[in-house]
């Protein structure tokens, strides 16, 4: 019976099933692109057994399947996640994020916007300390902002 789900599985994925190595080479790929090669390698080499589990599901699970998609580009998922990320009251994570944005192609106004936005939805407190967060590493990145 699990024979049969799992081709069922691959004639519904089609292309869009790639293996384990395949995932993982395509998240240490995104993450290069975003954050330098540094910044994937540095992840990557620093985890430890305990840490391991994390980096293995953020490269493979997160970058390599999910970012991966095509239906929506970089830009507009860099978008997407301040967004969330401001929402669940992330603001280290919107730091981070920021600068994948900025190298997905987002303009710093595109960010304030995203922020602006999101406010409407989850509230001033939320904005004040994402837009401080953004802005911050703006500064950090040469930007005038």
């Amino acid at each position: 019976m699990s024979d049969e789900i799992i081709e069922t599985a691959r004639a519904k994925a089609g292309d869009r099933w790639p293996t384990t190595d395949e995932a993982f080479a395509a998240g240490v790929r995104i993450r290069s692109d975003m954050w330098g090669p540094d910044g994937a390698a540095n992840q990557i080499e620093g985890a430890t057994e305990f840490t391991w589990p994390l980096q293995d599901a953020v490269t493979r699970w997160c970058f390599g399947e999910t970012w991966s998609r095509d239906e929506v580009d970089p830009a507009a998922r860099s978008m997407i996640t301040l967004a969330v990320l401001m929402a669940i009251g992330q603001y280290e994570q919107v730091k981070i994020h920021t600068r994948g944005a900025i190298a997905n192609g987002v303009t710093p106004e595109q960010i304030r916007e995203v922020l602006m936005h999101t406010m409407v939805y989850v509230g001033v407190p939320r904005a004040v300390d994402a837009v401080a967060a953004a802005r911050e590493t703006l500064l950090d990145l040469g930007y005038e902002v």
